[in-house]
């Protein structure tokens, strides 16, 4: 007995080892690439399971005849079209941040179906900005900003001022020769107006490229710059060169968050200032026609007819994400914003530049946010649909674009129509749903995987529908990283034929101002 006994666990001990030892095998030999390749290309199920909720067909695609005729149209409408090479009066770019073609892509479902186009993605122009820096391959949106503001690349980091200037070096960004300046000056030198509007702070990275000149991105406030240079340190803050810098002074349209960063922290309770200043005050005492607005009640209800400038600050830091508003919030929207940016700047008869930034889309990424961060990029497209409407072809340039992308996939062969913050069809070797969204890293990770068992969790048990659901990471980092990709640029208007190809993002405003006569560079003004 105690011998058949043994010989029973011997066997069910070798049927286990047996097991293991095949689910530990690859499904297919290293060398066999054809094997391989059938796994590449999963024939998956024509019905999609039944947890795969709103899938859907299109029986008017399965005909030759639809993607024919929709190939014609296409063909029609490139060679009925005319290049308009007339002045632009007016430029607009639009700074969808973080907005990477992935984005974009997974947005379009968020439209009804990924079938659907954004406002930009029907500008009759597209092409792809390089982002690296000088010393780094994956840039940040600080020397982005430069680059497709100012017209040079930079490095990580810094805003306004060239190659010359590293990170952190308080001595080198006080010398004017390494300065460069932004396509709002070049428009403010020729008579036009300029202005900038954001969902982050106003003293953030990417406005910032609009007005200042810094080694340090995080220099938002005297008190963050003097704990790096110096209580002694005569270098200046952003949210000091917006008030009283040589570009920032003279903006005529300003608004966003970062209450904050303007005021001492001994006149307000939320201040982060520590000399003794409030530079809102000093801003309205600019001049006794300044408007500033706190409210979008305020903005709203504003006579901008009569305000020399307007400036607004609605969150002590960034905006609240839309899906985070409700009937109580008080903050206007990205369109609100623009269409009275449009309407007050509009008053110059020479014309105007307005940087517009959508510049929630990156947080939320680098929080692993999916849901709001697509969210947030159709909040951008209203804006752009709106500056349209507003504007005409005929005169003014829009241009569309963003600083970098996000290590964001968009994945796993999921049925047309299907919830994509939901599981793709494809099952991993775990036997546990994945994702149709995900990062390559990011603070989520330890939400989806189990450190002590070493296992991934069923992400669909993680998952709440909540705005603030994270997805899933690959590697743990406290804040997920921008991508190194190409960023696509899409232009309407003026010379937005230019705009075509593959090119350094910092040739966007050597193009813009190109086309409306701006800058030191070509000017369709001094040609034949």
């Amino acid at each position: 007995m105690s011998g058949g006994y043994h010989g029973k666990l011997l066997t069910l001990f070798i049927l286990t080892l047996l097991t293991i030892t095949a689910q530990a095998l690859p499904k297919c030999d290293r060398n066999d690439e054809d094997c391989r390749e059938r796994f590449m290309h999963p024939d998956l199920p024509n019905e999609p399971p039944k947890d795969v909720v709103n899938s859907r067909a299109y029986e008017t695609e399965k005909s030759n005849d639809y993607w024919l005729n929709q190939g014609k149209e296409f063909i029609k409408e490139k060679l009925t079209a005319q290049l308009n090479t007339k002045r632009a009066k007016n430029v607009i770019l639009f700074l969808g941040d973080g907005m990477g073609l992935t984005t974009i892509a997974a947005t379009r479902n968020l439209l009804g179906g990924e079938e659907k186009s954004l406002a930009f993605e029907k500008f009759p122009y597209t092409g792809l900005s390089k982002t690296y820096a000088i010393d780094k391959i994956v840039s940040d949106s600080a020397c982005t900003a430069t680059a497709y503001l100012c017209g040079i690349k930079a490095n990580e980091g810094t805003i306004g001022v060239n190659g010359h200037v590293q990170r952190d070096d308080c001595l080198a960004m006080q010398d004017q020769d390494n300065y460069v300046y932004s396509i709002a000056k070049w428009a403010m030198d020729v008579g036009k107006s300029a202005g900038v509007v954001t969902t982050t702070r106003i003293t953030h990275a990417s406005p910032a490229g609009v007005y200042a000149h810094t080694a340090e991105r995080d220099w938002e406030n005297d008190s963050e710059l003097k704990e790096d240079c110096g209580s002694d340190s005569t270098a200046q803050d952003i949210a000091y060169q917006l008030i009283h810098g040589e570009v920032g002074s003279k903006l005529k349209f300003v608004m966003g968050g970062g209450k904050k960063h303007f005021i001492d922290s001994s006149l307000y309770e939320k201040g982060e200032r520590s000399d003794g200043r409030n530079l809102i005050n000093d801003y309205k005492q600019q001049n006794a026609k300044n408007l500033y607005v706190e409210t979008h009640e305020q903005l709203m209800n504003a006579n901008l007819d009569e305000a020399e400038r307007v400036f607004g600050l609605y969150q002590d830091s960034h905006l609240l994400y839309h899906l985070e508003t409700n009937e109580t919030t008080t903050q206007p929207t990205l369109e609100e914003m623009t269409r009275k940016a449009i309407e007050y700047l509009s008053k110059n008869d020479e014309g105007y530049f307005i940087f517009i930034e959508g510049g929630r889309i990156d947080l939320a990424h680098h929080d692993n946010m999916a849901r709001i961060a697509l969210d947030e990029a159709v909040e951008f497209s209203k804006a752009i649909d709106a500056a349209r409407e507003m504007t005409s072809e005929d005169d003014t340039l829009i241009v569309v674009t963003a600083d970098h992308s996000h290590a964001f996939s968009y994945a796993g062969y999921p049925y047309r129509g299907s919830d994509i913050f939901s599981r793709t069809v494809a099952t991993p070797d775990d036997q546990k749903p994945f994702l149709v969204l995900s990062y390559a890293n990011g603070p989520s990770y330890d939400t989806f995987y189990d450190v002590e068992k070493h296992e991934r969790r069923d992400p669909l048990q993680v998952l709440t529908g909540d705005a603030h659901d994270s997805f899933p990471s690959t590697l743990p980092l406290d804040s997920e990283t921008h991508g190194g990709d190409d960023v696509a640029v899409y232009a309407s208007g003026p010379w937005s034929h230019l705009f075509t190809g593959v090119y350094e993002q910092n040739a966007i405003p050597h193009m813009m101002g190109y086309a409306a006569c701006l800058g030191e560079g070509l000017k369709v003004c001094d040609s034949p």
